[in-house]
């Protein structure tokens, strides 16, 4: 048996999370939604849709979009998302080191084995 947990942000709907969050590391490689997009099996329409659905939740901007032209197009993570990307790993890591310590404090061999005795 092991623990399985998601951990979102949450304001009227679903504001961040391990989607976005992946969706906005892989931008902020690729210098592009579009590619971004195809990295994780999604199409742009639906990245650009849950972008600016995030965007409004959260009330400021995640990508910089550049319109094509020339060099083309591409997008950019804003600072405050990059905030927001540091501050959610770092909950995420304290989250996931608390939530295996209960586990274990709860579920482990050892108690399971002293309860029975």
């Amino acid at each position: 048996m092991r623990l399985a947990y998601k951990i979102w942000l949450d304001q009227d709907g679903k504001a961040f999370g391990e989607g976005p969050y992946d969706l906005l590391q892989r931008v902020e490689r690729t210098g592009s939604l579009r590619r971004a997009a195809e990295e994780v099996g999604m199409s742009y329409n639906q990245a650009w849709h849950l972008m600016r659905t995030l965007e409004g939740r959260l009330g400021f901007g995640l990508l910089e979009r550049q319109v094509g032209g020339m060099a083309g197009g591409g997008s950019t993570v804003t600072p405050e998302a990059r905030d927001l990307m540091r501050r959610y790993e770092a909950f995420r890591e304290e989250a996931r080191d608390t939530l295996d310590r209960l586990y274990a404090k709860h579920f482990s061999r050892e108690q399971t084995d002293a309860e029975k005795g």
